[in-house]
Order: structure tokens, then sequence, then C-alpha cells
């Protein structure tokens, strides 16, 4: 068996600008390496006879049919709108 993988939880918690404790790293940092040693023993499993996306049921596609429709006019998608000015819905501004 291949060696797992070895993510420092620490440095990725430091990326994400994520706030853990010394137990909280730890506990995490083990947690990790046994998630990470069982897709180890998963990926030594021989799935040659097993066939490529089975399921262990059938799968069919359960959506209805597309059926065009009207849309909503303009007063009515803006009649629960928080702010709106000549026939627009207003925004705060997030791009400078």
């Amino acid at each position: 068996m291949a060696e797992t993988a070895h993510i420092d939880v620490a440095h990725v918690a430091k990326l994400a600008r994520i706030n853990l404790t010394k137990e909280e790293t730890k506990l995490f940092q083990t947690q990790l390496e046994r998630v990470l040693g069982y897709a180890e023993k998963l990926r030594a499993l021989d799935l040659s006879h097993v066939e490529s996306a089975a399921h262990a049921v059938p799968i069919f596609n359960v959506f209805r049919e597309d059926e065009p429709r009207d849309g909503l006019s303009a007063e009515e998608a803006l009649r629960n709108a928080p702010r709106q000015a000549n026939g627009l819905f207003v925004v705060t501004k997030v791009v400078e």
C-alpha cells in the first residue's frame, strides 16, 4: 500500500484564515489522516469487474419535461422589491 498523502491542517487553516486552537488542529489532523487512510484502502480494491458509474438502484430522470409558459410581468417581478426606480431593481453597488 502506498504512503498516504500528508496534509498539514495548520497550514490549510492559515490559508483559509481559520483560527484553530492547538487541540483543534491536532484533532482535525488525526481525523484527516484517518479519512486519507481509509481512502487509500479503497484505492487498493480490485474494481475491474465493476461497471463505471454503477448504482445500487436503477437511476432514471425524474424531472418533468420543460414546457414554455409566460413569465412574470415587470410589475409582478418588482412587486416585492425593497427598492426600485424606473421599473428596475435598485441594489447596493458591490463593484467599484
